[in-house]
C-alpha cells in the first residue's frame, strides 16, 4: 500500500489549507492514521491521529484548537483541516499508520506535500 498526500500549497499567515492522504495499491486496513510533519532543518514530529473508526482524536500541542483530523474508510482517505496557519506550520506534511498508543509511526512513509506558510 502507497500512502500520498496532496493539498499543500502557498498560503498567508492566518489562512487554511486542507490536506487528503490516500491509499493507492490497498486499504488502510484497521489502522490508526496520523499526520506527521518535517520542516527544514528539522526532524519529523507527530501532529494529528485518528482511530480507524474516526471516533477518537489526538493533537499535537502546538496545532490543537487549530487543526482537525478526519478520516473517510470508504474512500481511504485522511484528511487534514488546518485553519489559523503561521509560519512555524511550514514544513513537509506525510500520512502514515500510527500506533495510538505512543502516537509513533508504524509501516512506511508515502510522498508527502509541502505546506508554506508566508506573507
Amino acid at each position: 500500500v502507497q500512502l500520498q498526500a496532496s493539498g499543500g500549497g502557498l498560503v498567508q499567515p492566518g489562512g487554511s489549507l486542507r490536506l487528503s492522504c490516500a491509499a493507492s495499491g490497498g486499504t488502510f486496513g484497521r489502522h490508526a492514521m496520523g499526520w506527521f510533519r518535517q520542516a527544514p532543518g528539522k526532524g519529523r514530529e507527530f501532529v494529528a491521529a485518528v482511530t480507524w473508526s474516526g471516533g477518537s482524536t489526538y493533537y499535537a500541542a502546538s496545532v490543537k484548537g487549530r487543526f482537525t483530523i478526519s478520516k473517510d474508510n470508504a474512500k481511504d482517505t485522511v484528511y487534514l483541516q488546518m485553519n489559523s496557519l503561521k509560519p512555524e506550520d511550514t514544513a513537509v506534511y506525510y500520512c502514515t499508520a500510527i500506533e495510538m498508543t505512543t502516537l509513533t509511526p508504524k509501516g512506511s512513509w508515502g510522498r508527502g506535500t509541502l505546506v508554506t506558510v508566508s506573507s
